[in-house]
């Protein structure tokens, strides 16, 4: 499952701006921290239309993966090995 929610970091925590929707206790998150000024683009090699590109095609990525059926990746091994014992 792939949600993006944004946050600050203070004093040692980071407050999320808003709370994520069907999400269950105990989701593992990963924290990336992007300084106040933004990403700096050309320094990556990307330009402004470029990373237009890249949101708009990452959209639909996630929309899918974020769907209620794709629950069952959230402990893929699990599932899997179910599958094949059955």
């Amino acid at each position: 499952m792939l949600t993006s929610v944004k946050g600050v970091y203070r004093n040692g925590r980071v407050e999320l701006a808003e709370l994520p929707a069907n999400l269950r206790d105990d989701t593992q998150v990963i924290v990336t921290f992007v300084e106040a000024e933004g990403v700096d683009l050309p320094a990556r090699g990307i330009s402004e239309t470029e990373a237009a590109e890249l949101r708009d095609r990452l959209a639909s990525f996630a929309e899918d993966w974020n769907s209620p059926e794709m629950e069952i990746y959230d402990d893929y091994d699990a599932a899997r090995a179910k599958l094949s014992a059955g």
